[in-house]
């Protein structure tokens, strides 16, 4: 276990019905092999020692004789490894049989968790053979010692003390599974061992089941499905095995490919999801817990997404796009209908941000049935401002019928320095901000002459950083873009592009490839531009991974650092990765003065920076103990 990841896997080898020794050897076989590749969980299906359909062989001594020898093979097998493996087999205690799973590890059996519901419909007759768990744990004899009997039972790892449980098959498919509860009392991770055969539509139900239940008890949960080997005399078993992590499917095996289904789960994220929902409230009865050890510190195998918040498969990517747009546009039109504005304003820079806002004024005006000519688009070019943008800007307010204003705002900002006793040669941040707080002036004294609404242009990854002149660009009347993050708005673009085709797509084409910047601050000698924002906070693609690493999984630097090294490994070395992490954390301390008091806008994801719903931070809150952390790496 590294950084609060575990490699777990569901194995579902060819068996034998009624052949223990076999089914024990295919078993051992698997263990030696993901030993070696460092799985720290591993579970094999219900019944996996002598075979789910087994019929009434199930009720013969000899076939439970040779299971107990079978699963003391296994559990020899796993002294000296740092693994816990889960096995089924049928198990006659205190005069009754019962479907049960063990728990194997450091070579010994540590427990056994009996099913709990037992199926008795259509192919299943589960209750001609097996009693359903009791609801009082009891202790059998095994091996001179005393092991647990309990559907409630969870295994403690003992240097992290992660909690696991287990349940089996139909467990899941019951309306009060024992996992709900058992992550209630702590646990994270879930093993279902099951014997689900395969009929049409089933595979998808398992998806939706799994998604919803993982999702639900924020967990981690291993589904291990029975196989090839076993009878098909009624019934046939594809070893469909899934793990899930939180309502996301981590891996699966395809029916019939006869794979292990290996994943890693983000345990850390688990346990940070359960302290932010409230609603996900801990059970006051206790269980039975058993301790073990099974954590290594492996290397981590899992994908690493460099880019969380933009889906990398073009049609989804375009369907996200897409929905985006419309909950921007539907949440504007209803801010203005309810205000009564006459007209949106906004100012048009031809930078990225400003476009997004004036595609989305757009759909908003028609879903209104208002002419886009009401709303006024101003370009107030200042000292920064270079032909391209300029043009962008005019090509993009007229090839969308808006109406365009052009009020140049050098003249007066140098007025402003005068007053003031600014010196125009000091290109400081007076020099800066002044220019983006005249401009806001002038879109709010517009809005008042037209009886208007203020359109905010900034994004959330600006707003994470606070790269926002205070009471500038930070101020609007509504704030559309509020919670789009910088690597996500230019996907947005394109998808409206591609939409709206024509002229409108070749200038947003232009608009795409220009550089990121607030030009405020004078062209280069060839006109271009000389201010190029993420030269001075940092590459945007770690803004935002640095972002929802921070927020929405609860990392801590390490943890991020590491993961970042495999998100972006050969593009950016350990030092840039380390140096950009800590500045996030230094500007993202100090700048939630300027988050406190932003102005309404709508959430359109996960991650939101809003004080009035996702995040309650004081302004003065220190930073010190997350940029010690980072230093240190």
């Amino acid at each position: 276990m590294k950084h609060q990841f575990v490699r777990i896997a569901a194995a579902s080898p060819r068996l034998r019905v009624a052949d223990p020794a076999y089914n024990a050897e295919r078993i051992l076989e698997v263990i030696e092999v993901q030993s070696k590749q460092g799985t720290e969980i591993l579970a094999f299906p219900e019944l996996s020692l002598c075979g789910y359909t087994c019929g009434d062989l199930l009720l013969q001594q000899t076939l439970l004789s040779g299971c107990r020898e079978a699963l003391k093979r296994v559990a020899q097998a796993t002294r000296g490894k740092r693994m816990l493996v889960f096995v089924g087999l049928p198990l006659a205690l205190r005069g009754k049989l019962y479907n049960c799973a063990a728990a194997v590890a450091n070579g010994e059996v540590k427990g056994f968790v009996p099913k709990t519901y037992l199926p008795t419909y259509n192919e299943f007759y589960e209750v001609r053979y097996f009693t359903p768990a009791p609801e009082q744990a009891f202790f059998v004899d095994w091996e001179g010692g005393s092991l647990a009997v309990s559907r409630n039972l969870t295994v403690r790892e003992n240097t992290t003390g992660v909690l696991v449980a287990c349940e089996i098959c139909e467990d899941l498919w019951a309306p009060c599974s024992p996992s709900s509860e058992n992550c209630r009392r702590g646990a994270s991770i879930v093993v279902n061992l099951s014997a689900s055969d395969e009929t049409v539509g089933k595979r998808e139900y398992r998806h939706k089941l799994l998604a919803a239940h993982s999702g639900k008890n924020v967990c981690a949960y291993v589904y291990c499905d029975a196989g090839e080997g076993e009878s098909t005399s009624d019934m046939i078993f594809a070893g469909n095995s899934m793990i899930y992590e939180n309502g996301n499917c981590l891996a699966e095996t395809a029916p019939f490919s006869g794979e292990i289904c290996t994943a890693e789960a983000d345990v850390g994220f688990l346990l940070a999801e359960r302290r932010r929902l409230n609603t996900f409230s801990p059970s006051q009865e206790e269980g039975m817990t058993v301790s073990a050890d099974f954590f290594a510190e492996t290397d981590l195998l899992r994908t690493v997404d460099p880019t969380p918040f933009v889906p990398h498969e073009e049609g989804e990517r375009r369907a996200r796009a897409e929905l985006i747009l419309d909950l921007q546009a539907h949440a504007l039109a209803r801010r203005m209908s309810h205000i009564h504005a006459k007209t949106a304003v906004l100012g048009i820079s031809g930078g990225l941000d400003s476009t997004l806002a004036l595609l989305v004024a757009c759909r908003a005006f028609d879903l209104l049935g208002k002419p886009r000519g009401d709303i006024l688009a101003v370009s107030m070019p200042g000292f920064g401002t270079t032909l391209k943008t300029k043009n962008n800007a005019n090509a993009l307010v007229q090839a969308l019928g808006a109406t365009m204003r052009q009020i140049n705002i050098s003249q007066t900002v140098q007025r402003h320095f005068k007053d003031i006793g600014h010196e125009p040669e000091d290109m400081n941040a007076t020099y800066e901000n002044a220019q983006a707080r005249y401009r806001t002036m002038i879109l709010m004294n517009l809005a008042n002459e037209t009886g208007g609404l203020v359109i905010g242009t900034g994004d959330l990854s600006e707003l994470a950083l606070g790269w926002c002149t205070y009471n500038g660009d930070h101020m609007s009347m509504y704030a559309v873009n509020c919670s789009v993050p910088k690597t996500l708005v230019k996907y947005l673009v394109q998808t409206e592009a591609a939409r709206l085709g024509g002229r409108a797509e070749l200038v947003l084409k232009s608009v795409l490839s220009t550089d990121i910047s607030p030009e405020l601050l004078p062209p280069d000698e060839a006109g271009n531009i000389a201010q190029k924002t993420e030269d001075l906070i940092g590459p945007y693609e770690l803004t935002d991974f640095y972002l929802y690493r921070f927020l929405r999984r609860g990392d801590g630097p390490a943890k991020t650092l590491y993961l970042a090294e495999r998100a972006f490994g050969g593009k950016y070395d350990r030092e840039t990765l380390k140096k950009w992490l800590v500045n996030f954390y230094k500007r993202f301390f100090a700048q939630q003065f300027k988050r406190n008091c932003v102005p309404d806008g709508v959430k359109v994801g996960s991650v939101s920076l809003s004080p009035r719903a996702d995040l309650r931070m004081p302004s003065d809150a220190s930073a010190a103990l997350w940029i010690a952390e980072a230093e240190r790496l």
